[in-house]
């Protein structure tokens, strides 16, 4: 074989890898592209573990309803409760971590569950999206005796224990606030745990507890058609809602409170962390552009809550505070039997 020969023949092959090469990367480009656009190809289920008409199932079917637009497939809202929500809670982490079963979340309930002795798996098992907070308003049902903040604290006084409190459950945002104003307030009261917001607020109306402490959000329609006084709210100033009088804050008459406030709830969605990256980054986006819709300011506007749209590291950030709180509160109370020690969560 001449020169000239063995140096076309070298480059030949030369090319013919090159070729080959290049071929594997279009190949692999394309694959990523499929890749990236695979997912969602079914409807999502977003479960509420609490029973409608509550502050998590207010929220998240507002929410879902945009980012059903923005994905292009069918949110099915589903509402699972029980025991304190766990129940709805702990069908999400069974199901596959595929990112098509999503969790509505109260982001206070959900940090308890391992304290309580609910679930192995804590808040950092999870990655959350939080769209709202709703601050705590103390209310009434029209007839009710109480008729402003200092009526109310003042039974707490003369009747020990007696005046009943109905929340969404032990946990819950309700229960955590009544918790805090009780510590302020150094009086006891009876607790009427129920499963979610909205059973709290129809027992209220419905005379079997004096009063609930639950989200301003559960409740505003009801304040609008006068079936529910307001007495005060634990935000850090008077709180304003569309067609309702300014409700004063708690603040004023409890001066020991005011170093907590605003207390709260805060709503938004969460998925086991483990779930496909093109899973939560789909859902990301999607829950990003949601939150800008004017579905969501119209929502805001009307339950008289704030948008916050916390990604997953503000998310995390939160929900370690609002862990730090809730634990130790429910455990220093002997409601929770497992010290948050366990969990390396950290005292408030």
């Amino acid at each position: 074989m001449n020169k000239n020969l063995r140096l076309v023949l070298s480059l030949l092959i030369i090319i013919s890898m090159a070729v080959a090469l290049a071929g594997c990367g279009v190949k692999q480009q394309a694959a990523e592209k499929k890749e990236e656009v695979k997912w969602p190809t079914k409807d999502i289920t977003v479960v509420v573990p609490w029973n409608p008409g509550g502050g998590t199932d207010l929220t998240v079917r507002a929410l879902t309803t945009e980012m059903s637009k923005i994905l292009g497939v069918n949110i099915a809202v589903v509402n699972t409760p029980g025991a304190n929500g766990s129940v709805g809670t702990k069908s999400v982490w069974n199901a596959k971590h595929d990112g098509y079963t999503i969790l509505g979340a109260g982001l206070m309930p959900f940090t308890s569950y391992q304290v309580m002795g609910y679930m192995d798996q804590g808040h950092k098992d999870w990655i959350t999206w939080t769209a709202t907070f709703s601050p705590n308003v103390l209310a009434v049902r029209a007839e009710s005796p109480y008729k402003d903040a200092k009526s109310l604290l003042a039974a707490f006084k003369a009747k020990p224990g007696a005046v009943t409190a109905g929340t969404a459950g032990v946990g819950s945002g309700g229960h955590m606030g009544i918790e805090i104003i009780r510590r302020a307030g150094k009086f006891e009261y009876k607790h009427v745990p129920y499963q979610g917001g909205n059973p709290a607020i129809i027992a209220t109306l419905g005379g079997e507890v004096d009063f609930t402490p639950q989200l301003s959000m559960e409740m505003t329609d009801m304040f609008r058609a006068g079936k529910l006084r307001a007495l005060a709210s634990l935000s850090d100033k008077p709180l304003e809602i569309d067609g309702v009088k300014p409700i004063p804050s708690l603040g004023d008459e409890l001066p020991d409170l005011k170093k907590t406030l605003p207390m709260g709830e805060f709503f938004g969605l969460t998925m086991p962390k483990d779930a496909p990256p093109e899973a939560i980054k789909k859902i990301d986006d999607a829950f990003k552009k949601a939150m800008q819709s004017e579905t969501m300011k119209k929502f805001a506007k009307d339950k008289g809550v704030v948008l916050v749209g916390y990604g997953p590291e503000e998310s995390m950030k939160k929900l370690d505070n609002l862990a730090s709180v809730v634990c130790w509160t429910l455990f220093d109370t002997g409601t929770a039997k497992i010290s948050p020690e366990k969990f390396k969560i950290a005292k408030p």
